[in-house]
């Protein structure tokens, strides 16, 4: 349950981070809601997270999904510039995250 939690907190780190770019600066009433709604999700499903999976664990893996989420929106949605470079850095950054799951303490 913690896993699925954790995966959670991600996506709603996209979605917090999207809104905020959308809130321009907390001046738009609706996307700055949604900002601030979607983040008090992800921390608390980190929170909930947190209580069986190691702090340095849970906190990598939940900013790793938001910063790979916030670059595939950004170039998807925003039209953002794809480039090999990109790809190869979300590909780490992924290759990180399937790590640290696959190799924490038991």
């Amino acid at each position: 349950m913690a896993w699925i939690a954790l995966l959670l907190a991600g996506i709603l780190e996209v979605c917090w981070a999207a809104g905020l770019k959308y809130s321009d600066g907390f001046t738009r009433p609706v996307p700055t809601i949604f900002t601030l709604i979607t983040m008090a999700g992800s921390f608390w499903l980190l929170t909930f997270a947190m209580r069986s999976i190691p702090l340095g664990t849970a906190y990598a893996i939940w900013t790793g999904i938001g910063a790979v989420g916030a670059v595939i929106f950004g170039i998807i949605v925003l039209g953002e510039a794809l480039s090999f470079a990109r790809i190869m850095s979300i590909g780490l950054i992924l290759v990180g995250i399937i790590g640290l799951k696959l190799f924490q303490p038991a």
